[in-house]
């Protein structure tokens, strides 16, 4: 059975719909929480098959409000990218990814936005990425990927919603499971609140079924991908 190591930068931005994904397939998965007071980063040899790294809210990379061990998930990020494990970023998840693997990051507000991304390569997560979906990004700044990675979806304005490098890293800008519930947690569990949060939570809550949805092919694409699942596809 297939183990992942899930890395966490707040309580409320967790696997999400995700969970059930895995579960389904049998693929555990363990959160490591190094904000809490007993938390760490845990050694790049107890990765196990695969690193995810979520959101962090209002913490970014670029200089403005730096997630506290951003230098650690770089070094662990780029450990896992040299060694060839699957490794998954998910918004400041893919901001350290992209740092990881020799990209940068550009410093923006944080924003709370629910719209449309759009697949670029018919051939993007195996050809299961959907031609469109709806992309939730609650993240401040954004990564920037190296010139070497595949871009394959983008955003409204033309910006990398999500992007491979090499054969088993991604990196997402927006939560593919997240769930109205994790961005009513985020808004109160920080001062810091994205302006304008009230018509994307509205948006969010509307668009669960299409999240869902959507999830279903882009989590076949990437197990198919990282061979969490060998026998699938």
């Amino acid at each position: 059975m297939k183990q992942l190591t899930v890395i966490q930068h707040t309580s409320a931005d967790y696997l999400g719909l995700i969970e059930d994904h895995l579960e389904g397939r049998r693929i555990r998965f363990h959160y490591h929480r190094p904000f809490t007071e007993a938390g760490k980063i845990p050694p790049f040899d107890h990765v196990g098959d695969g690193l995810i790294l979520l959101g962090g809210g209002p913490w970014g990379s670029a200089g403005g409000r730096d997630v506290p061990t951003l230098a650690e998930e770089v070094a662990l990020a780029r450990a896992c990218f040299m060694s060839g494990i699957p490794t998954i970023g998910i918004g400041l998840g893919a901001q350290i990814v992209a740092l990881a693997c020799d990209g940068s990051v550009e410093a923006a507000p944080l924003a709370f936005t629910v719209e449309p991304a759009n697949r670029v390569r018919e051939d993007a997560l195996a050809g299961f990425m959907p031609e469109s979906w709806i992309n939730p990004v609650y993240m401040r700044d954004r990564p920037v990927p190296p010139d070497f990675a595949t871009i394959l979806a983008q955003d409204s304005a033309g910006r990398p919603a999500a992007f491979q490098i090499g054969e088993t890293v991604f990196g997402f800008t927006g939560h593919p499971g997240f769930k109205r519930a994790m961005a009513e947690d985020l808004i109160m569990e920080f001062e810091e609140v994205p302006e304008n949060s009230g018509p994307s939570l509205d948006r969010l809550g509307l668009e669960k079924n299409s999240i869902g949805d959507a999830l279903v092919p882009i989590m076949t694409g990437i197990v198919k991908l990282t061979g969490w699942m060998r026998e699938e596809g």
